[in-house]
């Protein structure tokens, strides 16, 4: 294909996430709220961390959990969950150094008042797709034992809106009557899915996207060998995730995004040699995550053209490389055109995916269908 190839890059040496990760970057706020809360003496007994994927709340979920397990010294006096008397003084941290013994049996997972429940395989061996009651039948149980260390009892749960009804069920009676000095900890990347009596029974702590700095920090730090534009054009795909940055390296999603917008620079004589590469590219055995990557990536293009047509503005004045290309194939169609361009090719995705359709005929079907529109219009 024609478009810009970016540097090759080596597989990054990202740092270790969730539970094995000692560092948190570009959340200090929320970190600041738990250490607040924590020291108050009067700490909420389940905490909901609330954001897109990627941007820290399973490490700082880890990291609170790390940190309030090692209170245990301070706290021999023992204040209760809501009682007067006070931890230590704050730290200015979360931080836990990763030689000490509670950061390497939490990482370890051997750490024996602290539970993580996350999804588990199937009698085949494979992911199941959310949380059933199995895996968190257990939690109320453990919850409910004195700390064996005499601190807190901890439990994670990693992602929380992946939890089927029966497995929130259960963890809702739990919250309706929670035993003294435990903690649930709940991650959740779309907290509009869980029950109404689950969210309103936890403190929501909501993350923002990492900043453009930090992501620049964490991208020379962990991708040096991305050039100073790649490095910029992946702070905007990945829009505060870090989580997402590292997807979209590993899938080669810079060179797909390029690829992208330059066969929708050719729309009304849509280049079908470049298409056909990129189709052959996507079906290819393997290539699931590629696909999947270009065409989230496609759609976040086709999001910024409606909104480029509805207000002739870009979305914060990024993606300025798209703005060329904008202002020649916006004008071919009215917003109403473009909007059932823009609900034809979800809709074609979304059926792509349920039925498992051939990744080749979707990706050329998904660009004559905007191509096919363009030129009726």
């Amino acid at each position: 294909m024609n478009a810009k190839k970016s540097t090759p890059i080596a597989e990054p040496a990202w740092p270790p996430l969730g539970k094995s990760n000692p560092d948190l970057i570009g959340q200090s706020d929320a970190e600041q709220t738990l250490i607040e809360a924590f020291h108050s003496g009067r700490m909420a007994h389940a905490w909901m961390f609330c954001g897109p994927k990627g941007i820290g709340k399973s490490t700082l979920a880890y990291r609170f959990a790390r940190y309030v397990l090692s209170q245990r010294g301070a706290e021999d006096a023992g204040p209760s969950l809501f009682g007067d008397d006070l931890p230590a003084e704050p730290s200015s941290s979360l931080y836990t150094d990763p030689q000490s013994p509670v950061f390497q049996r939490v990482a370890a997972g051997g750490h024996g008042d602290l539970l993580s429940i996350q999804r588990s395989l199937n009698d085949k061996g494979k992911l199941r797709s959310e949380i059933v009651v199995d895996n968190v039948r257990e939690v109320g149980g453990f919850m409910s034992l004195t700390a064996s260390e005499g601190g807190w009892r901890i439990v994670v749960i990693d992602s929380a809106d992946e939890m089927n009804r029966n497995a929130a069920n259960a963890v809702l009676k739990i919250l309706e009557e929670p035993p003294d000095r435990a903690l649930l900890l709940l991650v959740a990347h779309n907290p509009g899915r869980l029950l109404p009596t689950i969210r309103s029974r936890c403190r929501k702590l909501n993350l923002c996207g990492i900043g453009t700095a930090d992501m620049g920090t964490l991208l020379h730090t962990y991708a040096p060998q991305l050039n100073d534009a790649d490095t910029l054009k992946l702070i905007e795909l990945a829009d505060g995730s870090i989580g997402r940055a590292v997807d979209l390296i590993e899938a080669g999603g810079i060179d797909l995004y390029r690829n992208c917008l330059g066969l929708l620079a050719t729309l009304s004589n849509l280049n079908m040699v470049n298409l056909h590469e990129l189709a052959d590219m996507l079906s290819r055995v393997g290539a699931e995550d590629k696909f999947n990557t270009a065409m989230n990536l496609l759609r976040g293009i086709l999001a910024r053209l409606l909104r480029y047509k509805a207000e002739g503005v870009l979305v914060n004045d990024k993606f300025v490389d798209e703005i060329i290309v904008f202002e020649r194939i916006s004008s071919a169609a009215g917003l109403d055109s473009w909007l059932e361009v823009w609900e034809k090719v979800c809709l074609l995705l979304d059926r792509a995916e349920a039925l498992k359709l051939d990744r080749k005929q979707v990706v050329l079907n998904v660009f004559l269908e905007i191509d096919g529109a363009l030129s009726n219009s």
